[in-house]
């Protein structure tokens, strides 16, 4: 059986070592039904998911008011940049509450691949890294590192492995072979390392002869993917002089950048920033241990949840000083009339009783938030406009298309933008309708949420969610429980 690309084996019970397979992280996994028990893998995928089968998810609808506190999985943004700070210092690193999923199973396999020491604890939700320097970076006979999809291994990775020796190939799923790289090449360039995209596209696989990162001036153009910037930052404190960054043009997701400035810090690195100016001094990461947010992203999907169905909804282990920009999705939210409180290290998110107004937004710097709002646009009052995020047609999927597609399905008018898409109310949405995911895992979980107020909503290849939030299914069902 071929299975899509993205899907966790450990879903459907298929063979984790086939092609393109994320690979796993340790012997400590469990298979867990929703009861939270430990199941066999010869446990059928409709045992452990009642509402899943291989191709599709059958959503649940709510009927009544939420009142759920939910725990989200470790952000995968800060997960994917405590892994190489941690490596790259000196000792023993503790990540606690990191997040296990494709993206991150990916960014481990190939910091073992390079040769750093890396052990897991699925259950514990536990990483320690033995940090190591450079020195694990000389690879004379050359390397290959597969990055599946996921974006932030491939463009932290090329910029980490420029500061070892030898040949480096970094490569993906063919999806990721259309995503851009040409932003690493040019910057990587600058400071001279020679690399290249081998078959001239502008995306992997890239190609790295490593000598180390000579430092120096860089500039490094900002409107395809903040990850070039940040990836580029990771790296620098171990360039042979101090790194000057700039950015020229408008930075896109820029809150990402300031996550990893600040964990930079954490780690004890010295960096300067102003506006799109960022000075990074040679001083190593010092190893420590560290605590990993909840996903804000993951989280935005039960606070969508509590604006259309009512009720009120918690996230534990999220505040308002987040490292995360997307936590201020919640703030979009209030705006179309839900009641937002911060306490004691939580969000809670009440839905308006009489409906959601519309909105027109900027999510620039939240862009990974534009499927959510859009799905459950069509039950608001008012029109929503969504603007400024072309960027996300450079996604796992072209996602403001793939938004535009889906919601068509459903009965609703849109408008499509080359940078956004209006979103008209609708009051009666088509049931029975099966939600195309195009292997996109924020897709899948937005829709999911619309599916909550629309009978008979299915959505197809659920398994893609395994690349951020292996368990969302099963959480958001503990979530609608009354």
């Amino acid at each position: 059986m071929i299975r899509p690309t993205g899907t966790d084996p450990r879903i459907f019970g298929i063979d984790p070592h086939g092609a393109h397979a994320p690979p796993t992280t340790g012997k400590k996994i469990h298979l867990r039904r929703f009861s939270g028990q430990p199941c066999r893998r010869a446990e059928t995928r409709e045992r452990m998911f009642p509402r899943m089968t291989q191709d599709v998810y059958r959503v649940p609808v709510c009927h009544h008011p939420l009142r759920a506190a939910v725990r989200v999985p470790g952000s995968k943004s800060i997960t994917n940049r405590a892994l190489p700070m941690a490596a790259l210092a000196l000792g023993e690193s503790h990540l606690s509450g990191a997040l296990f999923s494709d993206d991150s199973r990916y960014f481990i396999d190939c910091l073992r691949r390079l040769g750093y020491t890396i052990e897991t604890d699925e259950q514990q939700a536990a990483v320690t890294v033995q940090g190591a320097g450079v020195r694990p970076l000389v690879h004379p006979g050359g390397l290959d590192l597969f990055v599946g999809n996921s974006g932030t291994t491939a463009r932290f990775v090329t910029a980490l492995v420029s500061l070892g020796q030898g040949r480096y190939r970094v490569d993906g799923v063919k999806r990721m072979r259309e995503r851009p790289m040409a932003a690493m090449v040019e910057a990587l360039t600058q400071m001279g390392v020679d690399a290249c995209d081998e078959m001239g596209t502008g995306c992997p696989p890239l190609v790295v002869e490593a000598s180390g990162l000579g430092g120096g001036e860089v500039v490094v153009g900002g409107k395809d993917s903040s990850q070039f910037v940040s990836g580029l930052l990771i790296a620098a404190p171990y360039a042979r002089s101090p790194v000057q960054l700039e950015v020229r043009g408008e930075l896109v997701s820029k809150p990402y950048v300031d996550m990893t400035v600040a964990m930079m810090r954490q780690f004890g690195a010295h960096v300067d920033a102003s506006g799109q100016r960022y000075t990074v001094y040679t001083k190593p990461y010092q190893a420590r241990d560290y605590e990993i947010e909840p996903d804000a992203s993951g989280a935005s999907y039960f606070l969508a949840a509590a604006a259309v169905c009512g009720g009120t909804v918690e996230i534990a282990g999220l505040s308002d000083h987040s490292l995360q920009g997307d936590a201020g999705f919640a703030q979009v939210l209030e705006r179309m009339g839900c009641s937002v409180r911060y306490r004691h290290g939580t969000i809670s998110l009440t839905g308006p009783t009489d409906g959601l107004c519309g909105i027109d937004v900027d999510l620039f710097a939240m862009s990974d938030m534009t499927p959510t709002l859009a799905a459950i646009a069509p039950l608001a009052k008012e029109p929503v406009i969504i603007r400024n995020v072309a960027n996300i047609r450079l996604k796992e999927t072209d996602r403001i298309r793939a938004c535009v597609t889906e919601l068509r399905r459903f009965g609703v008018s849109v408008s499509e933008f080359a940078d956004g898409l209006r979103i008209e109310p609708c009051a009666s949405l088509q049931s029975g309708v099966s939600v195309h995911t195009y292997d996109d895992h924020r897709i899948a979980m937005a829709f999911s949420i619309l599916g909550l107020r629309v009978p008979g909503t299915l959505i197809e290849n659920p398994g893609c969610t395994a690349k951020t939030y292996p368990d969302f299914f099963r959480d958001l069902e503990q979530a609608i429980r009354k």
